[in-house]
């Protein structure tokens, strides 16, 4: 597993977080954030490599992409509030796993391991919305 590494195709045209392909799930857990984590790797599940995200990163490099996007009116899209709901999860601890699962196929196949254990928040990024997978 990867730490996480905050790329330029990550985000928006304004800066903010939005993975487009990606499915990022937070556990309350770093043990079911790691073991979850290494499942997915170890059946393969995605070409690219499992991210694994501290509450630390999340909340440094994440959550910072919101900056000042909803000023002065708030914004159309879900990117920044679901960033938040990251945020929040984060202040308590909660650790998170990102996958590329580009395809509905691939995307439940990864929700299939996410299931296994408690999860607190999971969601896709697909091209013109991000997708509630709980």
């Amino acid at each position: 597993m990867h730490a996480f590494e905050l790329d330029p195709d990550m985000l928006t045209l304004a800066g903010v977080f939005y993975p487009t392909g990606y499915v990022f799930a937070m556990f309350p857990s770093e043990q079911d954030a790691r073991n979850i984590g290494e499942t997915l790797e170890r059946e393969g599940l995605s070409e690219k490599p499992v991210m694994l995200l501290s509450p630390q990163q999340i909340l440094e490099k994440v959550v910072r992409t919101v900056g000042s996007a909803d000023i002065p009116l708030p914004s159309a899209g879900t990117e920044a509030a679901t960033v938040r709901q990251y945020a929040a999860l984060a202040g308590q601890g909660h650790w998170a796993v990102m996958v590329h699962a580009p395809d509905a196929d691939e995307t439940e196949a990864v929700m299939r391991v996410v299931r296994t254990a408690p999860f607190s928040f999971a969601e896709k990024y697909r091209r013109l919305v991000i997708e509630d997978l709980a």
